[in-house]
């Protein structure tokens, strides 16, 4: 090696030791972490639309490895949730006759989309996390996790570790697909507290409550009427959890769900009143007509 190259090797290695001063083992540690659950959770969606599609066209592994021009393992990894190569996403995609599209998106602002933004839901949100931080408890909002195949986030999370209490609020605007929404929600109590357990290096949470909060309204309460029966199969506890953790004493159950309305606008109402049960008789006089009218009144107090 000629005495440039000895030179250009010791300033390269000079300035890996700056840059890791710089920046600290610590936050390369938490990057390489955040950036494995982003791979797998992109992976995990790959995958699981390839074996959607697969089996919805009856097809084998066997048949979509020998159209793409792949092997079983590579095929079956892909299903599985494991990384791979772009190509090996594009040979599979055209053995399936589907298209490949990679974006680079703000989940909230996607073109056409009038709800994209969505700020009721940023309200709800809002109100959910500052009450909560208010009583103490530790808040993140739209927090990703990933548990095997199923990768999610969850909207607003709470916790106390000395407690070993759990928080989830999911938060629900509207209700294009009834079946998907209720499906999401039941897979985030199956797996969202364990995967965060294991974050937080807590052994077990003594209490874990997951809350399906949505607007008010009389669009949402409509809903309701008509899927009566789904909505009370999340509703196990009925709002009794919520009111614990609103008041700040998580509930001794090891875990329960729950359903309420919530109006996204603070400070509006004289009795100062936020939330009720689905099932409260309260409930039944709404607050705002739609989705359309909570935005008009949120947009006029200057709260979206």
């Amino acid at each position: 090696m000629g005495s440039t190259d000895s030179r250009l090797c010791t300033r390269a290695a000079h300035t890996r030791d700056h840059e890791e001063r710089e920046t600290g083992q610590g936050r390369r540690d938490l990057e390489a972490r955040e950036l494995d659950r982003d791979l797998g959770a992109l992976a995990a969606g790959l995958g699981n639309a390839a074996r959607a599609e697969r089996q919805r066209l009856k097809l084998t592994i066997r048949d979509i490895a020998r159209e793409a021009g792949l092997s079983y393992s590579a095929v079956h990894a892909v299903e599985d949730g494991n990384p791979a190569y772009l190509s090996t996403y594009v040979r599979i995609a055209r053995a399936l006759h589907l298209k490949t599209e990679f974006e680079l998106v703000n989940r909230r602002r996607r073109p056409g989309d009038s709800r994209s933004e969505d700020p009721v839901h940023a309200a709800m949100g809002e109100i959910e996390a500052a009450h909560l931080r208010k009583l103490g408890f530790q808040v993140r909002l739209d927090e990703p996790f990933q548990h095997y195949q199923f990768a999610g986030r969850g909207d607003v999370v709470g916790w106390s570790v000395e407690r070993a209490a759990l928080l989830h609020i999911e938060n629900r605007t509207e209700f294009p697909n009834l079946q998907a929404a209720f499906g999401a929600f039941n897979s985030k109590q199956a797996y969202l507290g364990v995967e965060l357990a294991a974050r937080l290096r807590v052994k077990r949470w003594r209490s874990e409550t997951h809350v399906m909060a949505m607007p008010w309204s009389s669009e949402i309460l409509r809903t309701i009427r008509q899927h009566r029966a789904s909505f009370e199969s999340i509703d196990c506890e009925g709002p009794r959890v919520f009111e614990a953790w609103w008041a700040g004493e998580p509930p001794a159950n090891p875990l329960s769900a729950a359903t309420v309305l919530l109006d996204p606008l603070v400070g509006r109402r004289s009795d100062a009143r936020l939330w009720a049960g689905i099932a409260d008789p309260a409930a039944s006089r709404p607050r705002y007509r739609g989705y359309a009218d909570a935005l008009q009144v949120l947009r006029e107090s200057g709260q979206a």
